[in-house]
């Protein structure tokens, strides 16, 4: 396939050629060790930012608001380079999309976060799932130990998403066995580690 067609479909396949998991072919994201404690931005203050090297980028904000990072992802490498790590994005995965859409979601957060690490840069994987069915490839392409990244906004209003949100999370555990874990919203009881 030409190089033009693959930037003409949107998918973003002229990224790379990374090493994949899975049956959906997930990319893989290398373990990546946090010593130190920084501070996380949200993707859409990134580009007004005067304090780039000291902060890192988080995306657990609406889809919305970060999408422009997917649709033109050498445009905003450069501007996420400035800073000391970044999260992959957190596609949305809400049980009630179809399951290609939680896939699809799940493969555009690894082509930009394994993009990334191409790039030299400091990548942590911000770790989502949705419903137990999920579990056979939402880890696909997470590293094993290292750093993660998970957040429960949203996931504690009702006692499903709570229960949901809880067995994910242990399963997250078992499976990735991560070193050190950036939590954002309220850590429900029960999540340890």
């Amino acid at each position: 396939m030409a190089l033009e067609a693959l930037k003409r479909n949107g998918h973003n396949l002229e990224l790379g050629d990374f090493p994949t998991e899975g049956p959906y072919d997930i990319p893989v994201i290398q373990p990546v060790r946090m010593e130190e404690n920084i501070c996380w931005i949200p993707f859409n203050c990134a580009k007004t930012d005067k304090a780039r090297a000291a902060h890192g980028v988080h995306f657990f904000i609406d889809d919305y608001l970060f999408l422009r990072a997917w649709h033109d992802p050498t445009r905003y490498a450069v501007l996420l380079r400035e800073f000391q790590a970044v999260m992959t994005p957190d596609f949305s995965m809400f049980t009630d999309y179809p399951v290609a859409v939680q896939i699809y979601n799940h493969w555009r957060k690894h082509l930009l976060g394994a993009y990334w690490q191409g790039l030299g840069m400091t990548v942590i994987p911000s770790i989502c799932w949705s419903d137990h069915d999920s579990y056979e490839w939402c880890f696909n392409g997470e590293p094993i130990g290292g750093c993660v990244a998970v957040s429960s906004v949203g996931t504690q209003k009702a006692p499903a998403a709570c229960k949901l949100f809880l067995e994910g999370y242990l399963e997250m555990m078992a499976r990735l066995q991560p070193e050190k874990i950036i939590f954002f919203g309220d850590v429900p009881e029960g999540c340890t580690g």
